[in-house]
C-alpha cells in the first residue's frame, strides 16, 4: 500500500523480524484521527450520563417501543417516553441495591431484546453496577458458568427463560440470589423458587422496591467496569471481555464521527429496528448511540418468521444487519424481479449494470442514474420499509453481490464494518461514498491504530512485497481491558500493547482493509496442502443454490467434504426439471443421490469460476435440509461456524462421506 493512501496516515513504521517476534508493518489511523486518537471530554465518566443528558433533552420523546399480541392479532407499535424509561431505570436501579448488590458488583441480563432489556442496563449504568449479558441461546451450561465466574447474584430474566434459569439455580447457588423477571411470574414459579432458596419478583413488583431519587447515586469514573461480555465463542468456555466506561462511551463517539462523515448523525427523526442479540456488543453499542442521540428503538417480537413485518410497521430510518440477512433481503428481491417476466428482469439488468457501471467509474450514488432510481431501484427500499437512509452490515464479510447490490438502493447509504467484542464493536468501516471500498471492511475507527503482523507458517507477509498482508492487531482507545480472571488469555492475545485478533488481513491501495483468511481456522491435509476453510467456504458460498455450507477436512485425508443446505427453490426446480418424484418433499429430496450429485457439480463449478485448487475441490457433499441453528449449537448468535459442534453432530455423516467418496474412487 502506499505510503500515504487516501484515507489513512502512517503514524508508525513497520519492523523487521526478530528472534522472538514475526515482522510487523507500519501503523495506521484513518485522516479522522491524523493528529491524535479520538478520546473522551474530561466531563465524561459514564454512559449513564449519555442518557441522562438525552432523557434533560429529549424527555417526551419516543424512546422504546414493542408491539403488542392480543387474541393472536398483533397491533401497532407502542411507545414509552425518555422520561418515562429514565424513571422506571432509577427505581430498578434502586431496587437493584436494596438487595445487597453495589458499585462493582455484578448483575446479569438474560433474554431476548425489548424494552426492560435496556431500562435494566441503564439502571446497572445509573449504579454503577457491572452488567452482565447472559445470551439466551448459550443454554443451561454456560449460563450457569457465567454466572459463578462473573458472581452474580440478582438476574433479569424474560418470561420464557425462567424454567431454565431456574434449572440451573442449584449448580449457581452459593451466588444466585435473586431473580426478576421482565414480566409477570406465576404462584407455582414463586414456590419454585422459594424451595431454592431464591427471591422471586416480577417486573412490577420490583420496580415499586425502589425510589427515583438520582441525588444518591454514587459516583462513576471512565476506568470503572461497565460491562463483562462473555463471547459465544466457536470453542471452549465463555470469555468474559471486561469493557470500561470509557470504552463504551468513546466506540459511541466514533460512531457518531463515521456516521457524520458518511452520512449524518442521527437525532430525534431516526428510528432503530433491534433484533440482533443485544447480548452482543454490535447491537448493544448502537442502541447506546441512539439513545444518546434522542432516537426511537423499536424491537422485534422475537420470532424469524415475522422478522420483515416487524420491519415494514416500524419503518426504520438506520438498518443494522449480518450476511445472513441481508443475502435473505437480496433474494427476495431477485426472486420478485425474476417472477415480473422475461422483459421486466432485462431491463431491470440493464438498468443495475448501467448504474453500477457509473459507480465504479467515481460517480456518487445520487449521481450514477437518477431516472433510473425513480424508475426501476425506488421500490427496492420498500423491502426495509421505505425510510431506511443508513445501512450497516457487520459480524461477517458482505459477498460482493450483495454489497454492490445495497449500494445500488437510492438514498440509502452502505457501511460495512468489521469489529470484535475485545474491540467494543466496531474497530474498521467502510465510507459510503467510497465504491472502491466495496469487497474491503474499510478504515480504521478514529478509536484505534491498526498494524498487521507477518503470519510466516501461512506465507503472509506483512514488511515487504508489493502487497502488505498478515494478522490483524488493534490498539486504542475503545480496547478491552482483559479477559475476566483469565490474565493468561489475555497475555496469549495483548503482546506489547497489541491485540492480536486472529483474522489475517490485506492493505487495499486506498487504504482499506480486506479480510482475507482466519488464523486459526487453517489445517493441513495429508499431502501437506494447507487448508483455509473460512476463505474457502466464503467462496463455495457464491454459487446460489445454497444457503449454508460447512466444509470439513483434517490430517489424516486427502480431500475435503461438505455438509451443505440447499435452497429450498433450487432442489426443488431441479426436482421438476429432471421428474423426481415428490418434488415438494425437501427432505426426501435432500437425500437423492442424483441430486446431491447436481449440487456437488455445482458447487465445484463454482470453485473452478473462482480459480480454486485441485484439493480445494470438494469430493462429496451432505445435502441437509435444516438451517445450522444457535437451539442446536451449531453457529453463535452471529451466525459464525462452530465447527467442534459440526463436527460431533454430522460425525457419523462425515465418517460416511469419506468412506463412499473412497470407495468411488478405487
Amino acid at each position: 500500500m502506499a505510503a500515504a493512501a487516501d484515507h489513512v496516515v502512517i503514524v508508525e513504521e513497520g519492523r523487521q523480524a526478530t528472534a522472538e517476534h514475526p515482522s510487523a508493518g507500519p501503523v495506521y489511523r484513518c485522516k479522522y484521527a491524523k493528529d491524535g486518537l479520538l478520546d473522551l471530554p474530561a466531563d465524561l465518566d459514564s454512559p449513564w450520563q449519555l442518557f441522562s443528558e438525552a432523557v434533560k433533552q429529549y424527555p417526551n420523546e419516543q424512546m422504546l417501543g414493542r408491539r403488542v399480541t392480543v387474541d393472536s392479532k398483533v397491533g401497532p407499535y407502542t411507545w414509552i417516553t425518555y422520561r418515562e424509561a429514565h424513571d422506571a431505570a432509577l427505581r430498578i436501579g434502586s431496587a437493584i441495591r436494596s438487595r445487597g448488590v453495589n458499585p462493582g458488583n455484578c448483575c446479569g441480563i438474560y433474554g431476548s431484546n425489548c424494552p426492560e432489556w435496556i431500562i435494566a442496563m441503564e439502571a446497572c449504568m445509573s449504579q454503577g453496577i457491572t452488567y452482565v449479558p447472559l445470551y439466551d441461546s448459550l443454554g443451561v451450561n454456560a449460563v450457569e458458568f457465567i454466572i459463578n465466574h462473573a458472581e452474580v447474584s440478582l438476574v433479569f430474566v424474560q418470561e420464557k427463560a425462567l424454567s431454565s434459569i431456574l434449572a440451573c439455580r442449584k449448580g449457581c447457588s452459593s451466588n444466585l440470589k435473586t431473580i426478576v423477571s421482565f414480566g409477570e411470574v406465576s404462584t407455582t414459579q414463586k414456590e419454585e423458587a422459594e424451595n431454592q432458596c431464591v427471591s422471586l419478583f416480577s417486573w412490577h413488583e420490583f420496580l415499586l422496591m425502589g425510589n427515583s431519587d438520582e441525588t444518591t447515586l454514587p459516583r462513576k469514573q471512565k476506568t470503572d467496569i461497565c460491562t463483562i461480555m462473555y463471547t459465544s465463542g466457536t470453542t471452549g468456555e465463555p470469555k468474559g471481555v471486561i469493557l470500561s466506561n470509557a470504552a463504551i462511551m468513546v466506540e459511541v463517539l466514533s460512531i457518531d464521527k463515521m456516521l457524520q462523515v458518511t452520512d449524518r448523525s442521527c437525532d430525534t427523526s431516526d428510528v432503530f429496528f433491534s433484533y440482533l442479540p443485544l447480548a452482543h456488543c454490535y447491537d448493544q453499542v448502537m442502541e447506546i448511540y441512539f439513545l444518546s442521540r434522542g432516537s426511537s428503538v423499536g424491537y422485534w417480537r422475537g420470532d424469524i418468521r415475522y422478522l420483515m413485518d416487524d420491519v415494514h410497521a416500524l419503518k426504520p430510518t438506520v438498518f443494522c444487519g449480518v450476511p445472513r440477512v441481508y443475502d435473505k433481503l437480496y433474494a427476495g428481491v431477485m426472486q420478485k424481479i425474476s417472477a415480473g417476466g422475461l422483459i421486466r428482469k432485462k431491463l431491470f439488468d440493464f438498468a443495475y449494470n448501467y448504474k453500477l457501471g457509473n459507480m465504479r467509474k467515481g460517480l456518487s450514488q445520487e449521481e450514477a442514474s437518477p431516472r433510473l432510481d425513480r424508475l426501476m431501484f425506488d421500490k427496492i427500499k420498500d423491502a426495509l420499509g421505505g425510510r431506511a437512509h443508513m445501512l450497516l452490515s457487520g459480524a461477517a464479510p458482505l459477498p460482493r453481490h450483495v454489497e454492490e447490490f445495497l449500494r445500488i438502493i437510492p438514498a440509502s447509504n452502505l457501511s460495512q464494518g468489521y469489529g470484535l467484542t475485545e474491540s467494543c464493536g466496531g474497530s474498521f468501516t467502510t465510507l459510503a461514498g467510497v465504491f472502491s471500498m466495496v469487497g474491503t471492511v474499510g478504515v480504521p475507527m478514529p478509536t484505534v491504530e491498526a498494524r498487521l503482523v507477518s503470519v510466516p507458517e501461512m506465507g503472509y507477509e506483512a514488511f515487504s512485497g508489493d502487497v502488505a498482508r498478515g494478522e490483524i492487531c488493534l490498539r486504542g482507545n475503545s480496547m478491552f481491558s482483559g479477559y475476566h480472571k483469565r490474565q493468561d488469555l489475555t497475555n496469549q492475545v495483548v503482546i506489547n500493547g497489541w491485540f492480536h485478533t486472529g483474522d489475517i488481513g490485506e492493505w487495499q491501495e486506498d487504504g482499506s482493509m480486506k479480510i482475507i483468511d482466519r488464523k486459526k481456522n487453517i489445517f493441513k491435509l495429508s499431502q501437506g496442502e494447507y487448508v483455509a476453510v473460512e476463505n474457502l467456504e466464503n467462496t463455495y458460498s457464491r454459487c446460489p443454490l445454497i444457503a449454508q455450507i460447512w466444509i470439513y477436512g483434517n490430517s489424516f485425508e486427502s480431500f475435503l467434504v461438505a455438509v451443505v443446505v440447499p435452497e429450498r427453490k433450487a432442489i426443488e426446480d431441479w426436482a421438476k426439471l429432471n421428474n423426481q418424484s415428490s418434488p415438494n418433499d425437501f427432505e426426501s429430496l435432500c437425500q437423492n443421490l442424483k441430486a446431491q450429485k447436481y449440487f456437488l457439480d455445482e458447487l465445484n463449478s463454482t470453485a473452478k469460476q473462482y480459480q480454486l485448487k485441485g484439493f480445494e475441490m470438494l469430493k462429496a457433499v451432505h445435502l441437509e435440509p435444516n438451517l445450522f441453528d444457535i437451539e442446536r449449537d451449531l453457529i453463535t448468535p452471529t451466525f459464525k461456524l462452530k465447527r467442534p459442534q459440526l463436527l460431533k453432530h454430522y460425525k457419523s455423516i462425515i465418517d460416511q462421506l469419506y468412506t463412499e467418496a473412497k470407495a468411488s474412487r478405487a
